[in-house]
Parts: structure tokens; sequence; C-alpha cells
């Protein structure tokens, strides 16, 4: 059973038939570059509310335009990749433990255990991984640690003669659009938001409940019905680095060595380290990619690799993480672009110009809408919260529209776009882990999208119905 690397003529195969992701984000880079020629400058002035820095709703006023010049065009790379440098060394030094962890073959054994024992019974792994993610990002706002797990859980679901995708997808559409959807007691985005509404924090959890099953029920039946068709032909499947599974044999005489249980112990304690340090010590990325390297250099020792081993695999797993990290620099360099033009504000303020003219039944679409487009260019919960819900809190009062139904739209507009758009350093990150191309898994993830998409519209308008509080 083999997950490696595909061979050079499969990736030669599979060129010229998608767009090359740094190709996409650099004409994404000249058109928004274009914009600051052309669409007006505006500013909101912030003001510091409880350690948050908020924008004040009635402050915006239009500016001379600042448009970007050529070479400042070319120079936004650097300052791209100086302000998504923590995720992308975060990335770098995650894979850089990863290798370590491969070397040991604690992995490649892990993985031979899960498909020794769900060999028949895929179907069920499916929605409880899927709930394990979902859980992750709607209680605690798991999002940068899914790298973790999609490097883990992809060539798992290969094994099991899925295809990569359907790992990717699992754990991706898992802690976003299951999670980050619902947020149910998501510090990060339901949190911040409810604070800045002025709402008591964690209220109207119930919906936000009902959400996560809605949600839960809908990703588990997209992800299984193309796992499906993946095992009935496995020439469906989207493989990125993975090597396609022609058959599948079940050894009924596999044992695991006891070095390798030792491992994988410790790989466990590491989940469970990261788990109880992101909620009860405030965790975030440095503190993750440490215990992570910490791991990987325990579960060396206990495999007898010898330190020049550890160092090669330190290289080299960092190298298989080049793409993925170099591409988060590059979405970090549209965002400098916009906000070197003075367009994030203007942005704002003519969506919400649009939004105060709807009748009021759709107001809460409305808004919903505006945040959905706000999250290409703000693609952080607590920094698109800080940007809007100023506005959206006092605009949604003056339309009878409760707080609770603007944070609403606000969550779901924030969530169901991290799937989708090329900003979210997460979803490139791991698609260029994985060697999944964008255009690829945009293709198969905008339906899914769409469903959610007119899922929350009809959620909004009960809410506006009911007078959500």
């Amino acid at each position: 059973m083999s997950y490696q690397k595909n061979s050079t003529d499969l990736q030669k195969a599979n060129e010229g038939k998608t767009i090359n992701p740094f190709v996409l984000m650099f004409g994404l880079l000249v058109v928004m570059t274009i914009l600051t020629y052309i669409m007006p400058a505006g500013q909101y002035e912030r003001t510091e509310v409880d350690g948050t820095t908020v924008v004040d709703p009635e402050s915006f006023t239009f500016v001379e335009r600042t448009p970007v010049g050529l070479l400042d065009m070319f120079n936004s790379f650097h300052y791209g990749l100086i302000n998504g440098a923590s995720i992308i060394l975060f990335v770098l030094l995650f894979g850089s433990a990863l290798g370590i962890m491969q070397a040991t073959g604690a992995i490649d054994e892990l993985i031979k255990y899960v498909t020794f024992k769900f060999g028949s019974k895929e179907k069920i792994l499916v929605p409880v991984l899927v709930l394990i993610f979902g859980l992750l990002g709607t209680l605690i706002g798991s999002a940068e640690d899914a790298l973790v797990y999609i490097a883990i859980i992809a060539p798992m679901m290969v094994s099991l003669r899925f295809d990569a995708l359907t790992g990717f997808a699992i754990v991706m559409l898992g802690v976003m659009n299951v999670g980050f959807v619902s947020g149910i007691t998501n510090p990060f985005s339901v949190g911040v938001a409810q604070t800045i509404a002025e709402l008591p924090i964690y209220s109207g959890m119930g919906m936000r409940i009902l959400l996560f099953a809605i949600f839960y029920v809908v990703t588990v039946l997209y992800i299984i019905r193309h796992a499906k068709k993946v095992k009935k032909d496995p020439s469906l499947g989207v493989y990125g680095h993975y090597e396609k599974q022609t058959e599948f044999k079940r050894d009924e005489n596999y044992k695991m060595s006891m070095r390798h249980r030792l491992s994988l112990l410790v790989f466990l304690g590491t989940f469970i380290g990261l788990v109880f340090g992101v909620i009860q010590l405030g965790w975030y990325i440095s503190e993750i990619a440490g215990i992570f390297l910490f791991g990987a250099v325990i579960m060396g020792i206990i495999t007898k690799l010898k330190p020049s081993e550890m160092g090669e695999s330190f290289v080299s797993g960092a190298k298989d993480m080049i793409a993925g990290a170099m591409i988060i620099g590059v979405a970090q360099a549209v965002l400098v672009v916009i906000q070197d033009g003075n367009l994030i504000d203007s942005f704002l303020y003519y969506s919400t110009l649009a939004v105060g003219n709807l009748p009021p039944i759709l107001t809460a679409i409305g808004m919903f809408i505006m945040q959905f487009f706000i999250n290409f260019f703000v693609n952080s919960g607590s920094g698109q919260a800080a940007l809007t819900m100023p506005i959206m809190a006092p605009l949604g009062d003056l339309v009878d529209i409760t707080r609770q139904t603007s944070v609403l739209a606000f969550q779901l507009g924030d969530g169901i776009t991290n799937a989708i758009f090329p900003t979210s350093a997460v979803l490139l990150a791991g698609l260029g882990m994985m060697g999944i191309p964008y255009t690829r898994w945009v293709k198969w993830v905008l339906p899914f999208v769409l469903i959610q998409t007119v899922l929350a519209m009809i959620i909004l308008v009960i809410a506006q119905l009911i007078h959500y509080s």
C-alpha cells in the first residue's frame, strides 16, 4: 500500500489543465492595482474599545486617491511575505516537524492501522472525522492548525481508496464550513462580534447549534457523494501529490511494532497538548509549531533516528511546504495593494449604502452578502468583526433587525467564503501542501458553497421573521 508522491509523468499529465495559483493571484493583484486608479478612496476613523480597534460608522470621508505604481505593485510581494510571515513560518516549521515524524515510519503505520480497522467501514469514518473537525472549528475556532490535520487525513483517505481531495475536504469543510459557519462558542468570530454588538457573550446559542447540525449533515452528504464516485471510478479522483490506489488489500497478519506504538502515543499526546494549550493557555501558531517540533524530536529518539537523519528530514519536510507557504505571501500582497490604495473602507461604505436601501425583509440577506464579499479583503474572523460590526449593529437597529441577526449575518458571510476565496491563507496553504490545483478545488466546491449560501439566506429570513435575539 502506497501513498507516495506522484511520478513526474503523472504531474506532467496534469499540467496545462488548470491555472497555476501564482498566476491566478498575480492577475488578481493587477486588477486591484488598476482599481486604485479608478475607484474613489475613503477612510473611516478608528477608535479603541476594550482593547479592540473598531470603526466609527459616522466618520467616513473620501480622501485623495493613492494609486499603486508599477514598482509598488511588485514591491507588494515582499511586504506580503512580511505581513504573512507568522503563518508562512508556521507552515514551514510544521512541514519540518512532519518530515521528522514521517521519517520515523510511525505515520505510515498509523495509516496502515486505520486502513486495517476501517477498510470495510469507511462510511463511518467520514462522518466521525467531519464531526471532530467541525467541533474544533465551532468550539475553539481552530483555523491554521487545520493544516496539521490535512497532512495526516489526506493520505489516510487515499489509503482507503478515496482521493486527496476527500481528505482535504473532510478537514477544510469540517473546520471552516461546519465549524466557523456555526460558531457555537468560537471566540474569534462570534465572541468578538457579540462583544462589539454589546450582546451577552455566546447568547442565542440555540440557533447556532441548529446551524451546526444542518451544515454538518449537508457537508457529510456532499463529501460522501464524491468519495463514493472516486471509489467506484478512481479516474474521477483528485490525488495531488499522492498516487491513485488501484487495489486495496487488508493484511490480516498486520502488527505494529512497539517503537511505533510508543511513537504514536507521543503523536496523540502532541494533539492533546495542542487542544489543551489552545483552550486553556491561549496558544497560537508559535506554540503549535513548537509542540509539534518537540513531539517530532521525541518520536525520532524513540525510533532511533540518527541526528543527521532528523536534520535531513527537517529540511526536506520544509521543502515540501514551500509552494503552500509562498502562496500565502502572494495572497497577502493583494491585500497590501488594497490597503495602500485606501480601498477597503470604500468597499465597506458602498456596501452599507446598498444594504440600507433594501426592503426590510431582505436587509438581513443584504448584510450577509456584504459580509460575504468583505471577507475577500479581510479574511480574518476577528478582523472582519472589528471592521464591520460597529456599522452593521447600528444599521440593524435602524431597519428593525435584531443585533443577534446582524451577528448571524456576519458569521455566515465570514464562514462560508473561507472554502473558496483565494485570499484565505489556510485554504491556499492546504491546497499547496496537497498539490491540489486551486481551480480544480473551486470547480468541486462551488456547488457546495452555493447550497450553503441558499441555506444561509433561508435561515436569515427565518431569523428576521422571529426577531432572533
